[in-house]
């Protein structure tokens, strides 16, 4: 377990390392610019960044919420402007003068996306917090055969009678799941997500309820090391929301 850990923490930074290069401003010599202090430095400038996105027309008011305010949220806490087309479904999301996080379009995108495949505008707020991710399965890539009855019996072997088979993955893995149309969306951490989106895909390719269980069971023992560690390789605490 301890070497485990190790080569986690490792990924984990390696990728976090990756990221910010990404994003560091450097010259034509790829040398940093300034004084090598990233005081000052508006990382992201107004429309350097945009996002596009499609969401289901069904959940448009959602996105928006009671006079506006889930969007106005959304825009606050990224310092991004929100576009939403209540026609097609479409939105656009762009950088502003005051945006300084270099993801904070990408966080835009990723709670709207997860709005529009189910999730309450709280439940979604969960992705503002730091190293929470989102996963999409779409079901139709993993049911195999032409049955067209064969959709909604997967959906409803994840769902479980009264909603339970969900609720059994969410406890065990620490993630949160919606289950919509032809998807099923997750958020939590890189970890929670791989563990609740193996247990959806075990359930998906006809696994028996009582074997994916007890894979959760299995993994639940585990779970609460690997996220310690992985929140501490962030350099912070889970602070993901309840």
């Amino acid at each position: 377990m301890k070497n485990f850990v190790s080569c986690l923490r490792g990924e984990i930074m390696d990728d976090f390392e990756m990221l910010l290069k990404k994003y560091e401003r450097v010259d034509k010599d790829g040398e940093p610019l300034g004084n090598g202090s990233s005081e000052g430095i508006d990382y992201v400038a107004e429309g350097e960044q945009e996002e596009f996105l499609r969401i289901p027309k069904e959940r448009v008011a959602v996105v928006i919420g009671k006079k506006g305010q889930t969007k106005k949220e959304i825009e606050e806490r990224t310092k991004t402007k929100i576009e939403v087309d209540s026609e097609t479904g479409e939105v656009f999301i762009t950088a502003t003068k005051d945006t300084r996080d270099p993801l904070a379009v990408w966080k835009a995108r990723d709670v709207i996306q997860a709005i529009g495949r189910g999730f309450s505008p709280e439940r979604a707020f969960r992705l503002f917090n730091e190293g929470e991710t989102l996963e999409v399965i779409n079901l139709t890539d993993i049911i195999i055969g032409n049955d067209k009855n064969a959709l909604p019996r997967v959906r409803g072997r994840i769902i479980g009678r009264k909603g339970r088979t969900r609720e059994i993955i969410e406890e065990m893995s620490g993630a949160d799941v919606s289950v919509y149309g032809k998807t099923v969306a997750i958020i939590g951490n890189p970890i929670q997500v791989e563990v609740a989106k193996t247990a959806i895909e075990k359930l998906a390719k006809g696994s028996p309820h009582g074997v994916v269980y007890k894979y959760l069971e299995r993994r639940k023992k585990e779970l609460e090391l690997e996220s310690v560690t992985y929140y501490e390789a962030l350099g912070g605490e889970n602070n993901a929301e309840e």
